[in-house]
C-alpha cells in the first residue's frame, strides 16, 4: 500500500507523538509498504525549530525508507497561549498542503490529532485526491482545553473546536483511538462504535529494554552509582503538575540516597529550578532530555519512573510514557487520578503503584515503601516488562494497523476504480 501519514510531529523530536509516528513509518516500510510523512520542522518540545531546518519553508528528506515532506510553520517558544496555538495550526494547515500534493497519490492517509485543525487540509487533499482517511486521535482536543483551562467553556473557541471534532468524524473513514474510554466518549458524542478501532500506543520493546544497572553510562555520566534515582522524563506542561515531585523530593532529604532526577525542555526546568530553591531541596537533579538512542541506559539507570498528572486532566488519556517505563522494567509510581486511563493500565499491568494527584505526602509515602522493598521493586518491574512485551510491543500494533489499512483500501477501491484516471494519478 502507498501510505500518507499526515503527522504534525514526526523525528527527531524526541518525545511525544512523534517517535510512535516515526516507528509507525519505518515499520510499515519494512514490511514493503511506500509511506511518505508530512509534517512540521521539527520544534518540539522547546518550541523551537530545531538548528538545521530553520530558516526553511520547504524541505524533503529520506530516512530509513520514509519520504519525509516537511514545511514551514509559525512557532514562538516554549509556553504557546490560545493565539500562539491558533497561528501554529493555521501555519500548518496552509503550508502543509503544498507537500502533500507533491508526490505520488496515497492508498490511504493516517491523521494523527491533535492539532485538531490539521483535519482541515487533510479532509481537502482526500477529497480531492479521493482517498480515506484514517484519524488517529491521540487526545480529544476540546476535552482536553476545558479541563486545564485553557478556554472558555462557553466561549465561541470551544465551540468551534466542537463543530469541527463532529465534522471530522463525520467525513473520515474510520477513527483508530488509543485507549477504551476514548471509544466510550466518542460514541456518547453520536460517533458509531463500529466505526471506532482500539490500537494501543505501542513501544519498540527491542530497543526499550532493561539493561544491566552495573556501569550504567547514565549513572557514571551522572555520578549516581550508588543511588536510588526516581526519575521523570518527559514534556513538563500544564497536564503535568511536577511542583508535585518538588514537594515530595522535599518530603525525603532525610533519605539521602533517594535522588530525583527531573529530565526535560530548558525553559521549563529553569521554572522548576525557581521553585526548587524556594523549598531549598538539594536532592533533585534538573537535566536536559537525552538523544533518543541513550533512552534505554537512563530508563535503566532508574529504580522509579515518575508519571505525574494534575487532578483535572483528561480521564481517558494515556500518557504514552508509561508503555515506555513498562517495557525499560522499571517500577512505576504513578500520581494520576482516580478515574482515569493511567491508572487503570498501571494497576492492570501490575508495574507500578499509584497514588493520589497532587499529594506530595502520598507520593513520597510510595517511593520510600519501594526504597525500603528491594524484592518488590524488582517485581514490578518484572511484571510490567512482561506486559509491555504482551500488549505494547510493536509488531503487534504494526500487524493490527496492516489489517484496518487493508479493510479500509479494499473498501474504498470500487469507488476508486470508478474514478477517472487522471484522479487516480
Amino acid at each position: 500500500m502507498r501510505i500518507l501519514i499526515y503527522s504534525y510531529n514526526y523525528y527527531p523530536e524526541p518525545i511525544g507523538i512523534a517517535p510512535l509516528m516515526t516507528e509507525l513509518a519505518e515499520g510499515l516500510v519494512r514490511r514493503g509498504h511506500q509511506v511518505r510523512v508530512v509534517t512540521g520542522m521539527p520544534n518540539y518540545p522547546e518550541r523551537r525549530i530545531y538548528e538545521g531546518y530553520q530558516h526553511k519553508f520547504y524541505l524533503t528528506e529520506e530516512r530509513n525508507g520514509v519520504i519525509i515532506q516537511r514545511s514551514y510553520i509559525w512557532v514562538r517558544g516554549p509556553k504557546p497561549g490560545l493565539l500562539d496555538r491558533l497561528l501554529l495550526d493555521g501555519s500548518f494547515i496552509m503550508t502543509s498542503m503544498v507537500q502533500a500534493f507533491n508526490g505520488w497519490r496515497p492508498d490511504l492517509i493516517f491523521a494523527t490529532v491533535p492539532p485538531l485543525l490539521v483535519s482541515v487540509p487533510v479532509t481537502f487533499y482526500a477529497t480531492v485526491r479521493r482517498c480515506p482517511v484514517i484519524l488517529n486521535i491521540q487526545d480529544i482536543v476540546s476535552e482536553a482545553a476545558l479541563r486545564v483551562k485553557l478556554v472558555n467553556p462557553d466561549g465561541i473557541v470551544i465551540k468551534t473546536a466542537q463543530a469541527v471534532e463532529q465534522l471530522t468524524y463525520k467525513k473520515v473513514e474510520r477513527i483508530s483511538v488509543i485507549a477504551q474510554s476514548f471509544v466510550d466518549k466518542l460514541v456518547k458524542q453520536g460517533v458509531p462504535e463500529n466505526k471506532i478501532v482500539y490500537i494501543p500506543n505501542w513501544v519498540d520493546t527491542n530497543f526499550i529494554r532493561p539493561l544491566p544497572e552495573t556501569n550504567n553510562p547514565f549513572r557514571i555520566k551522572y555520578q549516581l552509582q550508588d543511588k536510588f534515582i526516581v526519575l521523570y522524563s518527559g514534556n513538563i506542561a500544564l497536564t503535568q503538575g511536577l511542583e508535585t515531585v518538588i514537594k515530595a523530593a522535599t518530603l525525603l532529604e532525610y533519605i539521602p540516597e533517594i535522588s530525583f532526577v527531573i529530565a526535560g525542555e530548558q525553559e521549563a526546568l529553569q521554572e522548576l529550578e525557581n521553585l526548587r530553591q524556594d523549598y531549598q531541596t538539594q536532592n533533585i537533579l534538573f537535566i536536559p532530555l537525552e538523544p533518543r538512542e541513550k533512552l534505554p541506559e537512563m530508563l535503566s539507570a532508574a529504580n522509579v519512573g515518575l508519571v505525574v498528572q494534575k487532578r483535572q486532566v483528561t480521564a481517558f488519556n494515556l500518557p504514552s510514557k508509561i508503555p515506555v517505563l513498562l517495557a525499560s522494567g522499571c517500577a512505576i509510581v504513578a500520581s494520576v487520578p482516580d478515574t482515569g486511563t493511567a491508572k487503570e493500565v498501571i494497576i492492570k499491568s501490575g508495574g507500578g503503584i499509584v497514588v493520589p494527584p497532587e499529594d506530595p505526602e502520598s507520593l513520597a509515602e510510595a517511593i520510600t515503601h519501594l526504597y525500603k522493598n528491594p524484592d518488590q521493586l524488582e517485581a514490578l518491574g518484572k511484571q510490567g516488562r512482561k506486559y509491555a512485551e504482551d500488549y505494547y510491543g510493536i509488531e503487534q500494533a504494526l500487524s493490527l494497523y496492516e489489517t484496518l489499512f487493508a479493510e479500509v483500501v479494499t473498501k474504498s477501491t470500487p469507488l476508486l476504480e470508478s474514478q477517472p484516471e487522471s484522479v487516480r494519478r
